[in-house]
């Protein structure tokens, strides 16, 4: 049966419309079973003389002048993307492993083949040599590990489902690795309001699945879904494909229960959707990406599963054309709208090289991924059939599909999803989380590309144009410093240039700390250092990370 079909409340005009006038394929085709990520090389590492600068009144050291180098021995100077060297935490012992031991019967954990994952990233570029890792099951455990560790002056480093891209979620050096995922309980869930409340360790995909079997969704869904985990969705204030319908979870979250350095268990886990006391705490730890206190659990507000789901995928000429289309699309599906996303040629390219997944139109410079979700099929069926005669009319798109199957509807979902999947297998992938006003996304691809030439293997842009949001991929064959130093400052002084910002929904962490004042103001970047020196004075929650390594 022809894809068009199968959007059954969609009238016989429309249908011949996009014949006409795009020659639409009649189905889409097979899309290849899921393929195994490949790696690239783990980063090598050399050591510089050390140079270190307390933060005055407190016991913590925000960073060091000097780095120890994750970009390899033949960079001039330190990348200030580099670790910075060790600071002086304590070694662990084995009296600090009996005590670990005595709490976490079998859940702290030693051996090496054991901790290799968890301390290394998921794009394999930062590597920790952490030789402990502790699994907790509750909030007091979590409490009683930070209030022992704060004592001992002991680094640790909270880690989720560690699927973060800016090396916030593995050790730098020695941290003990605390890890959430048997924190994986959901608490409550009230069908009446939607509200969840769960522990930081479930599994987003696991939340999705139990909601809908409730008629109801998660407000955030993310191409990592199988393997990320709500606390660390929360701790880096993740975006993903639904924000520009359910917005951010600065505003989804209601409430959360934090532990702090000292093992003090601070509980904000509020249900409600108004509560005006005093200042807004929880807000102060979504996005803080572990250092200012652990999240233990979460409660959420999620939205109603949508009876009618549709999706569209386009295919443009130019980026001014695929505006065009956005905005036409705002305009004439309003409240259904729940998802515009977009790739360019390139990244189908690696699409159908790397995955064997079949462009499932002709050609074209751009595609757009659009999605509609509402209570109505009819309704939204109509709303849908309008926009699309008006963008064909308008010679905005010159091809393009339409899904209602949920196997369809995952296939051609799976085109945008699976482009950082395709990357890995690209070679050495430098990876960019940049927001910018809409009309200039793309911009600075191009600019990219002109600005490297040859130097780069290839330099892809796609993201979230609901949300302003691309993602900027540069690859090489290998980890390459030259290329390196030719990328930044380049991107970031670009992003300030037009009043953007470095990092949009993936966070600083490690990488991109030294990158802050390209984004915020000094006086805020040192606000922040002072609500960091207050709430962990000894600076034991994920050190070398978030922060620059000297505030201004």
């Amino acid at each position: 049966m022809p894809v068009l079909q199968t959007l059954h409340t969609i009238s016989p005009v429309m249908v011949g419309i996009f014949q006409r006038t795009l020659k639409l394929r009649a189905a889409l085709r097979h899309l290849s079973p899921h393929s195994t990520l490949s790696s690239p090389a783990a980063a090598t590492h050399s050591l510089v003389s050390p140079c270190s600068k307390l933060l005055p009144a407190t016991s913590w050291q925000f960073g060091v002048c000097c780095r120890k180098l994750h970009t390899g021995a033949d960079r001039p100077t330190p990348s200030p993307a580099a670790a910075p060297d060790r600071l002086p935490f304590s070694r662990i012992s084995q009296e600090d492993l009996t005590f670990f031991r005595k709490i976490l019967p079998g859940r702290a954990i030693t051996d090496p083949d054991l901790l290799e994952s968890n301390n290394m990233d998921w794009l394999k570029s930062v590597k920790g040599s952490s030789e402990v890792l502790l699994r907790p099951q509750t909030t007091e455990e979590v409490s009683q590990i930070l209030k022992y560790c704060n004592s001992r002056n002991l680094a640790v480093n909270p880690q989720g489902g560690n699927t973060g891209l800016v090396g916030g979620s593995v050790p730098v050096y020695d941290e003990i690795i605390l890890s959430t995922a048997l924190m994986n309980n959901i608490l409550t869930f009230d069908s009446i309001s939607g509200i969840l409340t769960c522990q930081a360790g479930c599994v987003l995909e696991n939340l999705s699945l139990y909601l809908e079997e409730r008629d109801y969704i998660m407000p955030l869904d993310l191409g990592a879904k199988g393997s990320c985990h709500i606390g660390g969705n929360v701790a880096t204030n993740a975006g993903g494909l639904r924000l520009l319908r359910y917005g951010s979870l600065h505003g989804t979250v209601l409430g959360l229960e934090v532990v702090l350095a000292d093992g003090r268990v601070l509980d904000c886990l509020a249900t409600l959707r108004k509560d005006n006391t005093g200042y807004d705490l929880k807000q102060l730890f979504i996005g803080s990406e572990g250092t200012l206190g652990i999240i233990t659990a979460v409660s959420i507000l999620c939205p109603r599963k949508p009876k009618s789901v549709n999706v569209v995928f386009l295919g443009c000429e130019t980026f001014e054309q695929l505006l065009k289309t956005f905005q036409l699309c705002r305009g004439m599906l309003g409240e259904i709208l729940s998802a515009f996303e977009f790739l360019d040629s390139e990244c189908m390219r690696l699409l159908n090289t790397h995955l064997k997944l079949l462009n499932p139109i002709s050609e074209c410079p751009f595609y757009v991924v659009i999605e509609t979700s509402g209570s109505d099929p009819t309704h939204d069926g109509e709303k849908l059939h309008n926009f699309l005669e008006e963008a064909m009319t308008s010679s905005l798109v010159t091809d393009g599909t339409v899904a209602t199957e949920d196997s369809k509807i995952k296939a051609l979902w799976s085109m945008r999803e699976r482009v950082t999947e395709s990357l890995t297998h690209e070679g050495f992938t430098y990876k960019y989380d940049i927001s910018l006003p809409v009309e200039r996304i793309y911009q600075l691809v191009t600019d990219m590309r002109e600005h490297l030439g040859d130097r780069a293997k290839s330099v892809v842009g796609y993201g979230h144009v609901g949300d302003g949001n691309l993602h900027l991929n540069v690859t090489s064959p290998a980890k390459d410093p030259a290329l390196l130093a030719a990328i930044e400052p380049f991107v970031y002084e670009w992003t300030a240039r037009y009043n953007g910002s470095i990092s949009a929904e993936h966070g600083l962490g490690l990488k991109k700390r030294n990158y802050i004042y390209y984004s915020k103001p000094s006086q805020a970047v040192a606000l922040m250092g002072n609500i960091k020196a207050m709430l962990d004075p000894k600076g034991i929650l994920n050190p070398y990370k978030t922060l620059p390594d000297n505030l201004k």
